[in-house]
């Protein structure tokens, strides 16, 4: 059987992009009757959006980990956090899938580690889709979504979200169960 889809390719990266990437996504997600959403977001800004737009679904905002930038520190603010969990969303503030200790081996030692290696493979595609693929796993291992199903993963490429897929999650340590079904948005350009 073949079966035809639409993908949404925008001609730039951006914030620009977030709305109607959140269009596209639920109604994919409803169109396959996926409940569980995840969505990128360092300050909460994107989150915020999509906890009101995505209400009524498994919502996980997942954020930079504590320390991504600065020591001892998270970029989202606790009011932020706190908006997202009052309309339904949640957070989840853990260490990056593809970072951890491959990226202390790049910083003490200058070379990559295959976290990093799959983390610029990924990017291929565009940082969203890393970052996708990224966010799924993380979601799985810190038992955010149940792993019985699909998901729509929305992630950008810094702010914004302007990539959307659809994933069969699976757990880091079986990384290479995980699968990307579906695109469903992403640019053409980086």
């Amino acid at each position: 059987m073949t079966v035809e889809k639409t993908v949404v390719y925008f001609d730039r990266v951006g914030e620009e992009n977030t709305g109607r990437t959140f269009e596209v996504a639920k109604r994919r997600a409803d169109e396959l009757g996926i409940k569980d959403i995840l969505v990128a977001s360092t300050r909460g800004t994107v989150g915020l959006k999509a906890a009101e737009f995505f209400r009524g679904y498994n919502l996980v905002v997942v954020a930079h980990s504590t320390g991504f930038r600065e020591s001892g520190k998270n970029e989202m603010p606790d009011e932020v956090q706190g908006k997202i969990r009052a309309v339904g969303g949640k957070v989840l503030i853990t260490g990056h899938a593809f970072a951890g200790v491959s990226r202390a081996i790049n910083r003490k030692f200058n070379t990559l580690g295959p976290a990093e290696l799959v983390a610029n493979v990924l990017r291929l595609f565009g940082q969203g889709m890393k970052v996708c693929v990224e966010i799924t796993y993380m979601a799985a291992d810190s038992g955010m979504i149940p792993m019985t199903g699909d998901v729509v993963a929305i992630a950008g490429a810094g702010r914004g979200a302007d990539t959307a897929v659809v994933i069969k999650p699976a757990h880091l340590n079986d990384m290479f169960d995980l699968y990307v079904k579906e695109i469903i948005a992403k640019p053409t350009t980086r």
